[in-house]
């Protein structure tokens, strides 16, 4: 094999390898990408930093980064968005728990597949089995943040969410800027919409040991 067509070969490999790794990198959703980097932080009595977090000082600032505010407290958090049955969880909806025997007082995001990602006293900031026999038994309920339009822009994974979207395209006129202006327009109205208030500074004192 001629050495000019051995180095054509080895670049389109290159070209190739480098090209799925960034459609890989391109298939989570903002929430992913901004849950990932948190994990194996540790647990922190009144932490809402990366320097450590309790459950609803998590919850807060995964929130926060993607322009939510939440209350401080788990208790206070269970009071916003609206109530939704364990059978309808989809990702973005924060979970409940009463881990301490006196009402809410654990909180976790639900990310699919039957997994919550929280910052447990033991673990720190990990992922978690909704049908982990300790929360299991101490499920209170869910709470729906992000409403539908926040939902595709924060939670959807970036590969269906631009699918979705190019399917909408295409039964639309073929007005590509008009499309991007209505685009963004819709993403900063969804943030800025989405449901969240100040709450309590306290933190959480709640008894969860998983």
């Amino acid at each position: 094999m001629h050495r000019t067509t051995r180095v054509a070969l080895l670049v389109l490999a290159l070209t190739l390898a480098f090209g799925a790794g960034q459609a890989l990198a391109a298939t989570g959703s903002k929430l992913e990408s901004t849950v990932e980097p948190l994990i194996g932080i540790k647990y922190r009595y009144g932490g809402s930093t990366t320097k450590g977090f309790d459950c609803s000082g998590f919850v807060r600032y995964v929130f926060g980064k993607l322009g939510i505010d939440l209350p401080r407290s788990s208790r206070d958090q269970f009071k916003v968005g609206e109530k939704v049955s364990k059978d309808e969880l989809r990702v973005g909806d924060l979970v409940f728990f009463n881990t301490s025997g006196k009402g809410v007082s654990h909180v976790g995001i639900y990310m699919g597949d039957g997994l919550f990602v929280h910052s447990s006293t033991s673990k720190g900031v990990t992922y978690t089995s909704m049908n982990d026999k300790y929360y299991a038994k101490r499920y209170v309920g869910a709470r729906r943040i992000l409403d539908d339009e926040a939902y595709r822009l924060l939670a959807v994974a970036v590969e269906k969410a631009e699918s979705e979207a190019s399917a909408d395209g295409a039964e639309a006129d073929e007005e590509t800027d008009a499309d991007t202006e209505a685009g963004d327009a819709a993403e900063e109205t969804a943030l800025n919409g989405a449901i969240g208030e100040s709450g309590n500074p306290e933190p959480d004192q709640d008894g969860e040991q998983g």
